[in-house]
């Protein structure tokens, strides 16, 4: 299968003013106009303290630059949009009561017609678990709890649940979403033990963290067949993201033909969506609107 495009929308910092965040509409818009096949945004519920633990750079912004939500603001771009995938790349389930995050998808995927995937992952920062009431150490078991229960309560079936961490009886959860099967799990990070046994469980696919090059993700792609098929589960299908790296000329601007010569040996190395930060291409609404038709004609091309 040809890789989709993932474009990376900025729904935080400083991509549109305090009073402009309505800008990002027209931007998802025009990018479903010109044929993204998906459209990402990504999560933190709160900030504060020290930042310093962000183990992929300097934090854009500090602790006190304004974020988004994630499904709040997929569930305005649905409302703007008609064919691209809505995506989350992550979000960071655990901060999030179980049954209230299925019922948010579900929700999600009826009104968008069936277009969400879920991304997921546990965060890096302990202070967001603090401003929520729940143990940051905890986060792991918190995540593999989010996720069984979203897909037992998506089924539409009543759901009995028992764990150290919470306890239900006949609970239902409706609607459903209108994908069957429920809404696609993505999960995000590393491959360490515990996060291959996850994707293997739950994962409809994998989004590798974002310093992981193409050969790392590669071999992480094909440790993930193996896992799938001891999980039991039919590796076919199941999809990859990989970022495509930003070639920048002498004057440090964008070079986009160049950057999307690396597409071929990306689907090569298994990736079957390709994800593009608009940040790293133009922090300006204008310019990111008038980009689009040749990003998206230019990677079609490219593969």
């Amino acid at each position: 299968m040809a890789p989709r495009l993932i474009v990376g929308l900025s729904n935080y910092h400083d991509f549109l003013p305090p009073d402009g965040w309505d800008g990002l509409l027209d931007v998802a818009a025009a990018a479903d106009d010109a044929g993204a096949d998906a459209l990402s945004v990504v999560d933190h519920v709160a900030l504060g303290g020290d930042l310093s633990g962000y183990p992929y750079g300097s934090f854009p912004g500090g602790a006190e630059a304004p974020w988004l939500e994630p499904l709040t603001t997929l569930a305005a771009i649905a409302g703007r949009t008609r064919r691209a995938r809505l995506m989350t790349g992550i979000l960071i389930a655990p901060l999030r009561p179980p049954a209230l995050l299925a019922k948010t998808a579900a929700t999600l995927d009826q009104l968008s017609g069936g277009r969400l995937d879920l991304g997921v992952g546990s965060g890096w920062l302990a202070k967001e678990y603090e401003a929520v009431g729940l143990d940051f150490g905890e986060r792991g078991r918190l995540l593999d709890d989010a996720l069984a229960i979203c897909q037992a309560l998506w089924s539409g079936d009543a759901v009995d649940w028992e764990s150290p961490r919470l306890r239900f009886e006949d609970v239902t959860c409706a609607p459903a979403p209108r994908q069957p099967g429920g809404v696609p799990l993505w999960v995000g990070g590393e491959l360490h033990p515990r996060n291959l046994a996850r994707i293997a469980r739950f994962a409809a696919g994998w989004i590798p963290s974002p310093p992981t090059g193409r050969d790392a993700a590669a071999a992480g792609a094909e440790r993930l067949q193996e896992a799938l098929r001891e999980a039991g589960r039919d590796p076919a299908g199941f999809r990859v993201r990989m970022s495509l790296p930003i070639v920048r000329d002498e004057r440090r601007r964008p070079d986009l033909e160049r950057s999307l010569s690396a597409l071929p040996g990306l689907a090569a190395a298994g990736a079957t969506d390709v994800f593009v930060p608009l940040a790293a291409l133009t922090n300006d609404p204008a310019a990111a609107i008038a980009l689009f038709p040749a990003l998206v004609a230019g990677f079609r091309a490219a593969l």
